[in-house]
């Protein structure tokens, strides 16, 4: 299993925990390749998510740092937004396709 959100949180100079998704992104990649390499099978992925429109992740949507104070929700870990999730749910599907 892949936890890509936790390994990829950092705080902005404002003082906003948050993650990229390219970050995650990344990760995921990296985890479908080794498991292509190492002829083994993808398990499952890890995502922090949610259904809201918040802003506690940059990227998609989300478009800069800057952003995070728009709808800040989160008392604990940062939150894919819906738009968010829906975007490496489709990453997801790409590589699925690539790697089997």
């Amino acid at each position: 299993i892949c936890d890509p959100c936790h390994g990829n949180t950092y705080t902005t100079k404002n003082g906003y925990k948050t993650r990229n998704i390219q970050d995650i992104k990344s990760e995921i990649k990296t985890f479908f390749e080794i498991h292509k390499e190492m002829n083994s099978f993808v398990g499952g992925i890890h995502l922090e998510n949610t259904g809201q429109k918040v802003t506690e992740c940059v990227g998609g949507n989300v478009k800069s740092e800057e952003d995070l104070s728009k709808n800040y929700k989160s008392k604990c870990d940062p939150r894919l937004n819906r738009e968010q999730s829906i975007e490496i749910a489709l990453y997801v599907s790409k590589l699925l396709k690539m790697y089997q």
